[in-house]
């Protein structure tokens, strides 16, 4: 299982919202760099960026930050927030990015996934779904649309998608612990590679993860709190 420290981007600075709600912000740090530095020297092997301005506006917005990370970092980067052009894509993989991250746009144009595989390849594409209520959210949370997290999913799957990223926004910036029952429904319901995002908060909270058999693991506010320690995590949970 993959340990993906989170670093969310707002106003140039490293933040974690509760419950993706905007108005509920923690600075934890003015320079976002010096954490990804930080994490990678935790041993990290990849490294989830989102830029949560370009999530609520639908285009980047902290590129100069993003570009900043991706050329002092050597370790691979997911980055998602605002990514829904083709040119959005080709920017963000030509400055180093390994994945671009798919969320509104999947939702809203599922051909546009499938012609980004197309274009670029599905180990460059992945695609994030945020649930509320087990109803996928768009537009940096702020909406949400009919469709179920399993049916999305098995949609994405028909168009090429292995990977996705699965959030379940009531648990997001909680440290209420994830939502296991509904990511190993997810995996069971789609045989699809399944990244969990939202509410881990200690050693046992990635162990319930890894038996369900998780790609990955997406960790913010608990690393940032000090719940849990990078390097120890890493050492435990990742297959090399």
């Amino acid at each position: 299982m993959r340990i993906y420290p989170a670093i969310d981007i707002k106003n140039g600075n490293c933040v974690r919202l509760k419950q993706g709600k905007f108005n509920e912000i923690t600075i934890y740090d003015e320079d976002p760099l010096q954490t990804a530095l930080k994490w990678a020297e935790c041993g990290a092997t990849y490294l989830h960026l989102v830029d949560l301005d370009g999530a609520l506006v639908g285009n980047t917005v902290n590129l100069e930050v993003i570009k900043k990370i991706a050329q002092k970092i050597s370790i691979p980067i997911q980055l998602g927030g605002g990514i829904r052009t083709m040119a959005s894509i080709e920017q963000k993989l030509s400055l180093g990015i390994q994945r671009v991250i798919l969320g509104t746009v999947a939702i809203q144009d599922p051909s546009f996934v499938k012609e980004a595989i197309r274009r670029f390849g599905k180990d460059h594409i992945v695609v994030g779904i945020d649930a509320k209520d087990g109803k996928v959210a768009i537009e940096g949370w702020e909406k949400v649309s009919p469709f179920s997290a399993v049916e999305t999913c098995l949609q994405m799957k028909e168009i090429g998608v292995e990977t996705i990223i699965y959030t379940d926004i009531s648990k997001d910036g909680m440290l209420s612990g994830p939502n296991v029952e509904a990511t190993k429904n997810l995996i069971e319901q789609t045989n699809m590679n399944i990244i969990a995002s939202g509410g881990v908060t200690n050693i046992g909270d990635l162990k319930a993860l890894q038996q369900i058999q998780v790609e990955g693991a997406i960790i913010g506010k608990a690393l940032y709190q000090g719940f849990l320690d990078l390097s120890t995590v890493i050492q435990q949970f990742e297959t090399r």
